[in-house]
């Protein structure tokens, strides 16, 4: 199993309303796309000084159907809205038992 992990840390001005649209277009991505064996997201909570945003943790079974899910048509938009609301994006990608 390969792990997708994603931190995210929004602009300045992100509302409530952009979130939840963010979070509405992650949660469709799995019905879509059937490389995602795992996949949940959500907002941090604990809002320390080192905290991101919001992160995902997605699970595929191979380097393979990581980068098909990558360029899957139902993907690229919500990419591209993930990197309009964010300054920064951390990826870590590491293979699991």
């Amino acid at each position: 199993m390969l792990k997708h992990i994603v931190f995210m840390k929004f602009k300045t001005g992100i509302d409530a309303l952009q979130i939840e649209n963010l979070k509405k277009d992650l949660g469709a991505l799995p019905g879509k796309i059937d490389e995602i064996k795992e996949f949940q997201f959500g907002p941090d909570i604990l809002k320390s000084e080192r905290s991101y945003d919001f992160a995902l943790v997605a699970g595929f079974t191979g380097l393979d159907s990581l980068k098909s899910y990558q360029s899957h048509p139902d993907h690229l938009p919500v990419i591209q809205k993930v990197r309009g609301l964010c300054d920064t994006i951390l990826v870590v990608d590491f293979a699991w038992p």
